[in-house]
């Protein structure tokens, strides 16, 4: 007989890094697991922080729910205006990123530091950039 193994929910926690949110994700992501990663991915851009990092570093399984999640989460941001990276040096992850092309919505990068630096670098370019005029139409 088949014995199943049903996939363990992932442990989800936010930690602050260098003033950005860092949500980390533990454990495996498909249909009966990514609530948790859900609600915590919302809350923390209910508060509209300038930027987030997603670390999905310790992330075994990564299913076509996680892809549409994290695409959510992309989209939101933008919505925002917050500046979003991803951490992801595991297959697992970056394999379904690369197929569906995801890795060309959101930053990737290998380490928590790395993602970080990246955000705090576009959010410094921003801040730095005068606000654009608009042109009167007579």
């Amino acid at each position: 007989m088949f014995d199943a193994h049903p996939l363990t929910s992932p442990t989800v926690r936010t930690l602050e890094h260098d003033d950005i949110p860092v949500v980390v994700v533990a454990g495996e992501i498909d249909a009966s697991t990514a609530h948790p990663v859900r609600v915590r991915l919302n809350d923390v851009l209910d508060r509209h922080p300038s930027g987030l990092v997603v670390d999905l570093s310790d992330v075994g399984f990564f299913g076509s729910t996680g892809l549409q999640l994290l695409l959510e989460a992309v989209l939101r941001s933008r919505r925002l205006r917050t500046e979003l990276a991803l951490v992801a040096n595991r297959r697992a992850v970056l394999r379904p990123l690369e197929i569906t092309d995801l890795h060309h919505e959101v930053a990737v990068h290998p380490t928590v530091e790395q993602a970080v630096a990246a955000v705090r670098t576009r959010l410094d370019r921003t801040a730095a950039k005068p606000p654009r005029r608009r042109r009167r139409s007579w």
